[in-house]
């Protein structure tokens, strides 16, 4: 099927460097591997250098292009500096950025520690921020017209309950985007968003579903396409964005949930689990974070 197809033509990022965070695994992981198949030099960085290695090991055996991989905690200032140096004395400048670490957790919020909320914070927005500003700052120093893409989600702006950390920093991360973006279309640098629906990925979503509230709440009874999303719909997209093909877009979010937002809140109907049932479900999620950590 042609949503499953690559969409872009041969070549469409030849010649530049993108930086990918949460790049080992997931959705980062797709849009690295469709971004090389096109040409670029990659970046992949997340805080487990041996999953880093791993993706950059298979990447380079399906497709032409270079990568590198750099462990990096995003909410470290001093390891994004190194992130982009290493990046600039391996492929000689940095072109784009593609914001996707992220982190999350489904509770009711009165269940929630500070530092369970910080930890989420810290990673979405403050993360966000951070990268986004060092490379800011070397490209207006330096005079590059550099692109920033921000995976969003759709309650950024509709708001959600039982994921409200992260909601107040996609949130956060949305008003920086479109803020930038006017501040510095000047200097020829573009900030543009994404706000997926249900993209499945082995490992988080599983930690963000286990099987009871997987099989209660199917994604796909909820949208109205009646499908979650395939990585390479989303890859396309990020693609275009990243790319000189959309040179006379900036500040936008586009939103590629096959029409689930239409319905609120992303998980407002967790409104139906009972005390009881969230008490298993956080069981069912500490067993599978801990058999996640055991297979990596």
């Amino acid at each position: 099927m042609l949503h499953q197809e690559g969409m872009l033509r041969d070549g469409a990022l030849a010649n530049k460097t993108i930086i990918i965070t949460g790049g080992g695994t997931g959705l980062g992981k797709s849009m690295a591997t469709y971004f090389m198949k096109l040409g670029a030099n990659i970046v992949i960085c997340s805080r487990r250098q041996e999953v880093l290695d791993s993706t950059a090991k298979e990447l380079e055996t399906i497709t032409t292009g270079k990568i590198l991989a750099i462990a990096c905690d995003v909410r470290k200032p001093e390891q994004i500096e190194n992130v982009i140096a290493t990046t600039i004395q391996t492929y000689g400048q940095v072109d784009g950025l593609v914001n996707n670490s992220a982190g999350n957790f489904i509770s009711p919020t009165e269940r929630l520690s500070y530092k369970a909320v910080d930890v989420v914070v810290d990673i979405v927005l403050r993360g966000t921020y951070y990268f986004t500003l060092a490379l800011g700052k070397y490209w207006i120093e330096n005079n590059i017209k550099g692109t920033v893409l921000n995976i969003s989600t759709t309650y950024a702006w509709t708001g959600s309950g039982w994921v409200v950390p992260s909601a107040m920093a996609k949130a956060g991360v949305l008003a920086m985007t479109k803020s930038l973006a006017f501040e510095w279309a000047d200097h020829g640098i573009r900030l543009n968003a994404i706000a997926p629906g249900p993209f499945p990925t082995k490992g988080a979503w599983e930690r963000l579903f286990p099987d009871e509230l997987a099989t209660k709440f199917s994604f796909e009874k909820r949208i109205p396409l009646e499908r979650v999303g395939d990585h390479q719909e989303l890859a396309n997209l990020a693609a275009y964005l990243i790319s000189d093909y959309s040179a006379y877009m900036t500040g936008e979010v586009i939103t590629l949930d096959g029409g689930e937002v239409l319905g609120g809140g992303q998980f407002n109907f967790l409104k139906e689990v009972t005390d009881d049932q969230w008490d298993d479900i956080e069981n069912e999620i500490k067993n599978a974070n801990r058999n996640s950590k055991k297979s990596e």
